[in-house]
Order: structure tokens, then sequence, then C-alpha cells
């Protein structure tokens, strides 16, 4: 199979359409990270993403949406969701919701609740607005693999397991959506951290807002995507560290949170997350910085964690620890 990355021309948008209702794949860009599209409601295209991905059955895959319309055949929608959805859809935000039969089983993984986003990304809704159906998309990344953020990553990696990736620059975000699970609506939980804070939810709920500290669900069990212990992990072992020691081999890669003075002087193998100082520029960075060198020969990255005080110190400390897991 030829992998082929498409610039998202009006001509190309109508075609790749045409692919999804026929029940292809389609690696699409989001402002979050590129995603995997599958027609949702069909369960032999959904078997496609985990066949390509080579994703286990257990992990559950979230639905995309153009628009609220779209929501009712498939979830059982609530007066928190509703708050969420006016605060931050289009956006970051997943929900997950009590499903609704009209959800495949191997969509949700069995699951009696649904992981519903409507994103942001014009090219994304622009695609999503011409298939009029909801599409199931995860990262479009082999299985635990670093994240994609731009549509070669997706080519390095999925080159010749799928036909088609949809070319939309570099995605903004960097890191996957907050994760909100809604099922009990006034007791909210936090289930991934994302750009879309605490803080942020709570104030447009005006309730407590309870967020899961990072790992697996409790029991074991996987209530929504991105909860492996180990994930978005690079081949080259990741070390994290609140201060880096000093005097670390040449031959690993060093990787500060900002610019210091432990980047003078000799810099071939040390590197900064962010020119800024932000934790939005972080996470910007982050998957495409492991993504870089990994494909180096270092024989280890040690990497500095963000300041406790950043609002996305939760998003990235729990990208960094899942990509650090063995």
């Amino acid at each position: 199979m030829k992998t082929r990355i498409f610039r998202p021309t009006p001509y190309t948008i109508c075609r790749l359409a045409k692919l999804l209702t026929r029940g292809e794949l389609v690696a699409v860009p989001t402002e979050t990270v590129y995603g995997l599209a599958a027609d949702a409601l069909n369960p032999i295209a959904c078997g496609k993403i985990f066949e390509a991905k080579g994703r286990p059955s257990n992990d559950p895959l979230i639905i995309h949406v153009s628009r609220k319309t779209q929501i009712q055949p498939l979830a059982i929608w609530n007066a928190s969701a509703e708050k969420l959805a006016q605060a931050f859809w289009p956006g970051a935000l997943t929900m997950i919701l009590p499903k609704t039969p009209a959800v495949p089983d191997i969509v949700t993984s069995g699951l009696a609740s649904v992981a519903i986003r409507m994103p942001r990304h014009p090219v994304f809704r622009r695609l999503l607005r011409e298939v009029n159906r909801p599409l199931a998309a995860p990262s479009a990344n082999p299985f635990g693999y670093i994240s994609p953020t731009t549509s070669q990553h997706v080519k390095d990696h999925l080159d010749g397991r799928i036909a088609t990736i949809l070319d939309g620059g570099p995605c903004q975000v960097g890191v996957e959506s907050t994760i909100i699970d809604l099922r009990q609506p006034r007791k909210p939980v936090i289930l991934r951290p994302g750009g879309i804070s605490k803080s942020q939810i709570e104030s447009s709920l005006g309730i407590r807002v309870i967020q899961r500290s990072p790992g697996r669900a409790p029991k074991g069990t996987i209530e929504a995507p991105g909860q492996l212990d180990r994930h978005y992990s690079p081949k080259t072992p990741l070390l994290l560290y609140r201060s880096l020691p000093q005097n670390l081999p040449h031959d690993e890669a060093i990787v500060f949170y900002k610019p210091s003075s432990g980047i003078d002087g000799d810099k071939t193998n040390k590197f900064s997350l962010t020119s800024d100082g932000l934790g939005s520029t972080a996470a910007h960075n982050l998957f495409a910085l492991l993504q870089k060198l990994d494909r180096g020969q270092w024989k280890r990255i040690h990497m500095e964690l963000p300041p406790v005080q950043d609002p996305w110190h939760p998003a990235l400390l729990d990208r960094m620890r899942r990509a650090s897991t063995r």
C-alpha cells in the first residue's frame, strides 16, 4: 500500500469524505495531534483503525462531531455537558457520556459510555461537515508510540499501513485533549489532563471537579483513551528530573525545560523544550521534539520537568510520565 499526503483543497476534502463513507481510513489534522479517522458508526471501518495502529481492543476511541445535533443519536446529554460545550467547544475537550445503542461496541470497547469531542481545527471541521457523519479518530501512530503533530510524523510511522493523510500543518496544541467523565454530571472527573485545565472547568460548571492522578483507572479498567501506564513513548529510554544532573554523557540527549546556562558551550546534545518558558509552548513542542530525538542515535533522553505552578503542568507531567515508563 502506498501512503500519500494530500493538501486540503476543496477537491481533496470531497474525495476523502467519499473514502470515509466507503469505510476507508484517513489520517486527519486536529488542533491537538493528528488522528486516524473512520466512520464511527461503521464497525468494520473502525476495526481497520485497531489493525493499522496495532491498538488493543480494550482501548476505546473518541468520536468527533461537527455539530451538537450529531450527539443526540450517540450519547445521553446532560446539563454539565451543555455548560462545557458552550464554554469550550469546538476545542480540546472530550466528554465521557452514557452511550446509546447506535454506537458500535468496537468504538467503546464494550463500555456503556462513549467519548465525544467537537474539534476546532478548520481543515478537520471542513472534512467533518463534508462527510456529514461522526468520525472515530485516535492518534495516527503505532499504538503506544509518540503522538504525531505533523503529517510527516504520520507518514514516518504508518507508511504502508494506511493510504491517505490529509495535511493540515503542525498541530497548534500539540498534546491530546482533556478528557472529563460526565456520567455523573454533579461529580465530574478529569480522566486525562490537557490544555483545558481543572480550574477552567470548575469555573464553567460552578462545582468541584476531581482530577484523577496519572495511571490506570481503578482496578486496572480503562474508562477512556490515554489511561495506560506506558503511552506516547519513544524507543529511546526517557528519564525525568526536577533538576538535571551535571556531567551527563555526550551521547545522551539533555532537554532543558527552557533555555538556561546549562545550554551554553557545547550544544551538540543539549536542547530546550520551550524558548519562552510557557507551558503552552512546551506542549506544542513536546511530541515533535521527542520524535526528533528518537530519530537520533542517543542512548538516553534526559528531560527536565515543567514548573509545578505552570497551568500546563498536569498535562505535561502526564505525557512525560507515561512516555518515560518502561
